[in-house]
């Protein structure tokens, strides 16, 4: 019987099966098969060496120095520069900046080491016109526009390049595979021959991916696990700020954040992201509070605003921004029981200003503090700060990190603080009262003086 020309393989498992069919009969998942050429029959397999094991202490295992990018807060969320022969995903909406950071790191590294950037999607002049609008220097940058993956491969190792930009993975193909550029099999095989060429030759490789509507990459959950690093570009509509986080490093900390703003000349790195979520009323109002959040490895001071407006119909609405809804709801119920405050007849708001998501239960307290706050129709003070998570019994449980959050806070200007009882530091803070609270009624009491 004469071997199938074509199989369909489940981008899900890999398992594969000779008919489509709506569900895979290995994994149970539907509409994730997808044809692909049969594989043709393997050559009797080439004699090799044995493979030798080496000692970590040796010195061929020994890591290279990590190569500067040239972006300080991108070193950050890298864990402290680009590894070489490490593989770095990096996805985010159109237009958000994904190249434009890529070009300008391309551009630095190209001033003391050979780089290459591929680009799928533009020419050879257009991106030379972006680096002249970017103001950069890009003499030395290698700069190449082809789709076949083989041949990018092929001229980086020529150029021994130290760095490899493919701009971006859904515009490059392999030969070795029967399907358009961007179709599932393309994808997780011009990952993996990329994975493979930057453990064998040692360049640091870069992936533009683009992003589905959900927000994530486009292509199989394959791909992240075969690369060493994932980043996320993201924005809060209509802002020029963008952050870079790390989902994955396997070189550094994830969920660490890089800051940037986009201006005419590029992304510039933004020192002080704490400035970008400050920037507050001139004058004091009713359910707003600066609370200090932590973010990867730094400590961030960001506004919570909360608004509480008597019911007119219905279900009251218990909506929040940034928060989870859920535990907007169970602080609610601690109010109402712990702090005697109702809220029962009233739609909830709550918003993180800047856009930004935050996880951590140190954003407990200031919720608390910033409902009391509007339901008071009573502004609290612009110079305080306070963090702290509140248990189901209305106690106020201490979070990690308090002295770096309370010196964070020194170093903004802000003279007086709200904190867990646990997290008062033993030598007090020059210019800093802070006031420990261990239940959720003493905390009211020092916010409002009851």
């Amino acid at each position: 019987m004469p071997r199938p020309n074509v199989v369909f393989a489940c981008n899900a498992c890999g398992g594969e099966t000779l008919k489509w069919q709506g569900q895979c009969p290995h994994c149970g998942e539907w509409n994730s098969l997808e044809q692909r050429a049969a594989a043709r029959p393997s050559k009797p397999p080439v004699p090799r060496a044995p493979a030798a094991a080496s000692r970590l202490d040796s010195p061929a295992a020994g890591s290279d120095a990590r190569v500067p990018s040239g972006q300080d807060e991108l070193d950050r969320v890298l864990g402290g520069g680009i590894v070489p022969g490490s593989v770095a995903l990096l996805g985010g909406d159109p237009g958000i900046g994904k190249s434009t950071l890529l070009l300008q790191v391309a551009a630095h590294v190209a001033a003391s080491r050979p780089v290459l950037y591929a680009s799928g999607e533009e020419s050879v002049a257009q991106v030379a016109l972006r680096a002249r609008r970017l103001g950069l220097d890009a003499g030395e940058l290698g700069v190449v526009t082809e789709n076949d993956l083989d041949a990018v491969t092929q001229l980086a190792a020529e150029r021994r390049a130290a760095l490899l930009v493919i701009d971006s993975i859904q515009t490059v193909q392999t030969g070795t595979v029967a399907s358009s550029a961007g179709a599932v099999t393309q994808l997780r095989e011009c990952t993996a021959a990329l994975v493979r060429f930057a453990k064998q030759s040692g360049t640091a490789v870069f992936i533009v991916g683009h992003v589905t509507k959900e927000g994530t990459i486009a292509g199989p959950r394959m791909l992240e696990h075969l690369v060493d690093t994932v980043l996320y570009f993201e924005s809060d509509a209509g802002s020029r700020f963008r952050i870079v986080r790390a989902t994955k490093n396997r070189f550094g900390a994830v969920n660490e954040l890089g800051f940037f703003a986009m201006t005419e000349g590029g992304l510039k790195e933004v020192r002080n992201p704490s400035a970008i979520f400050l920037a507050r009323a001139p004058e004091p109002a009713a359910g707003s509070i600066v609370m200090v959040t932590r973010e990867g490895g730094r400590p961030l001071l960001i506004e919570l605003q909360g608004l509480v407006d008597r019911m007119r119909f219905g279900a009251p609405r218990r909506i929040a921004q940034g928060l989870d809804a859920n535990r907007v709801a169970m602080l609610l119920a601690v109010l109402h029981r712990h702090g005697g405050l109702s809220l029962q007849e009233h739609d909830v708001f709550v918003n993180v200003v800047g856009g930004i998501e935050i996880g951590e239960t140190g954003c407990d307290l200031p919720v608390v503090l910033a409902l009391a706050s509007s339901l008071k129709d009573r502004a609290l003070p612009t110079s305080l700060i306070t963090f702290g998570e509140v248990g189901l019994t209305g106690e106020v449980r201490p979070v990690a990190y308090g002295d770096e959050r309370l010196r964070e806070a020194q170093k903004q200007g802000f003279s007086r603080a709200i904190v867990p009882k646990d997290n008062v530091p033993r030598r007090p803070l020059d210019g800093v009262a802070v006031i420990g609270v261990s239940r959720i009624d003493e905390a009211l009491g020092a916010a409002f003086g009851g």
